[in-house]
């Protein structure tokens, strides 16, 4: 995302209209709390002051403002966000804003860039229609998942769209006119809605299928398990932000993670771990794991 970053900021800079008081508001949506948690707004920090300095001027005061679930661990946050401002004493004022992304987080016409990497396809909640339902979103009979896949998929696609629409309706009300947002999710490369791949996290779904049918888990409450996670297509994206209308999209582009990566380097062991990151706090509350069943689960995925 660097280089649409960079590319963001250059433009807020240069125009006049959105910077009229030499204050700027740059906040990341989904922030997490690693160390790649301050990594954007540092990037956008630093090409705020780089372009300043290439026009000799002085760069404007800058708010930095990260965001992210109340549950998040914000003291390891706020430490590197205090080490970034002293780095850059005394223009930047940093900050913490918890709270879901699917609400009003800050005051109407504040912020000149949002940044949201690899958070989005993150729904607000599982599909209602389904636990109404009590339809599994992915169930151990092959031919009945199947079967059922329609509806899954089309439960997880309006919840997504509903979502999604949410975020750019409050974005927009949230951003200063002529502003910019840069936003990087997990997608799919098909735009048909039924197929597996809609599923973000089919793997992890056939990795507790097999751990249910061995009784490593409960099956009632595999059968109970709804991730809230969902990969879009291009098409719906654009279809999606051109019909809520409160932004236009500068531009779009589709990458593969996996391009240029030595395959040598995809291991299942690699694989099952980033599965396991990734997921483990969803499925350590939703079933009572412990470590050990956890460490049982990696081994699965290693070997599925």
């Amino acid at each position: 995302m660097k280089p649409l970053v960079e590319a963001a900021i250059v433009d807020v800079c240069r125009n006049t209209r959105t910077l009229p008081c030499r204050k700027m508001v740059i906040a990341d949506l989904g922030c997490s709390s690693g160390p790649n948690a301050v990594a954007l707004v540092s990037i956008a920090l630093e090409t705020t002051r780089n372009h300043f300095l290439q026009l000799q001027q002085p760069p404007p005061e800058v708010s930095l403002l990260l965001n992210d679930l109340r549950y998040n661990d914000f003291n390891v946050v706020v430490k590197s966000l205090v080490v970034l401002r002293q780095i850059n004493e005394p223009i930047v004022v940093a900050g913490v804003v918890p709270g879901s992304f699917y609400e009003r987080l800050l005051p109407s016409g504040s912020v000149h860039l949002f940044c949201s990497s690899n958070s989005l396809h993150w729904l607000s909640k599982a599909p209602e229609d389904l636990r109404i339902k009590q339809i599994p979103a992915y169930d151990i009979d092959e031919n009945v998942r199947h079967e059922r896949l329609p509806v899954v998929a089309g439960a997880y696609t309006r919840q997504f769209r509903k979502d999604f629409t949410l975020f750019l309706k409050l974005r927009g009300k949230e951003l200063v006119p002529d502003s910019r947002m840069v936003v990087s999710l997990a997608g799919r490369r098909s735009d048909e809605l039924v197929t597996e791949i809609t599923h973000v996290w089919g793997t992890t779904a056939q990795v507790l299928g097999v751990m249910a049918s061995e009784c490593a888990i409960d099956k009632a409450k595999f059968d109970s398990l709804y991730i809230p996670v969902y990969a879009p297509s291009l098409k719906e994206l654009r279809e999606i932000i051109q019909e809520e209308g409160s932004l236009s999209i500068t531009e779009m582009r589709v990458h593969d993670p996996a391009s240029g990566m030595d395959s040598t380097l995809l291991t299942p062991n690699k694989i099952a771990n980033c599965m396991r990151a990734a997921l483990e706090p969803i499925m350590v509350q939703h079933f009572e794991l412990s470590g050990e069943v956890m460490d049982e689960f990696a081994r699965t995925a290693e070997s599925t």
